[in-house]
């Protein structure tokens, strides 16, 4: 951990770069390597093409993003982390929402280590 998902409505599909965005997270998250082990890292976009937005009469969009972490972590640090983060979701869909009717949200989502199954050689590369 940490996973980064981001879902966006597939009206949007054409105006982002959905890959540019998941590296500028992966820098911020790498910048907070001491909190958020890098080999635990992954995030994936989802396009959706089943959703309604407000009243459903524009060609709203909305992006939904959440951070999924285990327990532990200050909540500082955490927060600082969610501000850095939805500070680059905010610059890199700006161009959109100047244009069109945009919803953006994140949300953090804890968890405790019960119940949590993993199994990670990729960890080794980054031990120093």
């Amino acid at each position: 951990m940490p996973h980064f998902i981001v879902e966006y409505s597939d009206n949007l599909k054409d105006e982002v770069k959905m890959p540019e965005l998941l590296k500028k997270i992966h820098e911020v998250m790498i910048a907070r390597d001491s909190v958020f082990p890098i080999g635990g890292l992954r995030s994936r976009a989802i396009e959706l093409k089943d959703y309604r937005v407000a009243d459903g009469a524009e060609d709203d969009a909305f992006v939904h993003a959440t951070l999924k972490i285990g327990a532990g972590r200050p909540e500082d640090v955490k927060k600082e982390a969610c501000d850095a983060l939805f500070e680059v979701i905010k610059d890199h869909f700006a161009p959109v929402m100047a244009k069109r009717y945009l919803a953006l949200s994140m949300e953090l989502y804890e968890f405790s280590e019960a119940g949590t199954y993993k199994q990670n050689n990729i960890h080794i590369r980054f031990k120093k």
